[in-house]
């Protein structure tokens, strides 16, 4: 892959932290008890739960913090060279891959600990999660406006597009506003078809939860369960989503650098500064973690 190719993969993971240098630093440095509320708003862990949950999650950030940040800062550093020039589909579609293999070994090295938290998952637990999996679809179905006219499903669309852009580059002018009301015309993403996928790989999450409960598995084939679930989400078992997976991403490779490409150099120097900021926080967690 050339240097240049970076940059694309390189402002996807900065969109996603949607935070400030500052504010990236305090969520980080707050994330073992951030994440531990969230697992517990599914799980509703119990007194004995609690603390080895919270220790594992502890554990895993600082491993996280030792052996990933130093990856991911340098990501940036190299897009801040680069972000000046055009990109192409093909590259971001590459850029797509490389941060798939950065969430899988971020996965990976949380599998024994999930292997090992599951066990002690209670039958009314297992549905306590079935019933917030639920709670959230209703939720996706509300902000993706499903059951509305397609007009309101458009517009919600495109604000998210809009927001996520504007978070890298700046403000879009007009013109590059018109793109993306285009692009987001344009794409063959379908929400419901999504939400049916995410019905059946929450499905799939819960049935592996079971037996990993319910059979004695050895601590391995444990571990190899929750791996092959990882695996389907990566690959889904249904020949139609994956086909359509294949022709979404495609698509949003190519929109995605048809929007970079449409940026001008000022909204680029933007973008160096607000992934030079990231940059320095990630760099800044790491002497943390250091020190």
């Amino acid at each position: 892959m050339s240097s240049r190719c970076r940059i694309i993969g390189a402002l996807l993971a900065a969109a996603l932290l949607l935070v400030g240098c500052s504010a990236l630093r305090f969520a980080y440095n707050q994330g073992p008890e951030i994440v531990y509320w969230w697992l517990d708003g599914y799980a509703d862990f119990d007194e004995v739960q609690a603390p080895r949950v919270r220790a594992a999650i502890a554990d895993w950030f600082r491993w996280n913090r030792n052996s990933q940040l130093p990856d991911y800062a340098a990501l940036l550093a190299r897009a801040e060279d680069e972000i000046a020039a055009d990109a192409t589909p093909e590259q971001l579609c590459r850029w797509n891959d490389t941060v798939r293999q950065r969430i899988a070994v971020a996965f990976d090295a949380a599998v024994p600990a999930i292997a090992q938290q599951a066990r002690s998952l209670t039958p009314a637990q297992l549905e306590h999660i079935g019933k917030r999996f639920e709670k959230r679809n209703a939720e996706y179905r509300d902000d993706y406006r499903l059951g509305e006219d397609v007009a309101e499903q458009q517009r919600v669309a495109v604000q998210r597009v809009l927001e996520r852009a504007e978070m890298v580059y700046g403000r879009l002018d007009d013109a590059q506003r018109g793109l993306v009301v285009r692009g987001v015309a344009a794409s063959p993403f379908d929400a419901e078809v999504w939400l049916a996928e995410r019905k059946a790989r929450q499905a799939d999450i819960v049935a592996t939860l079971r037996r990993l409960r319910g059979e004695p598995l050895a601590p391995a084939e444990a571990e190899q369960a929750l791996r092959g679930l990882a695996a389907r989400f990566v690959r889904s078992p249904h020949a139609d989503y994956r086909s359509y997976g294949q022709t979404l991403t495609q698509y949003n490779c190519a929109f995605v650098a048809a929007v970079h490409n449409a940026t001008t150099p000022a909204q680029r120097q933007a973008a160096i500064r607000k992934l030079r900021g990231w940059e320095s926080a990630l760099r800044a967690l790491i002497a943390e973690g250091r020190a």
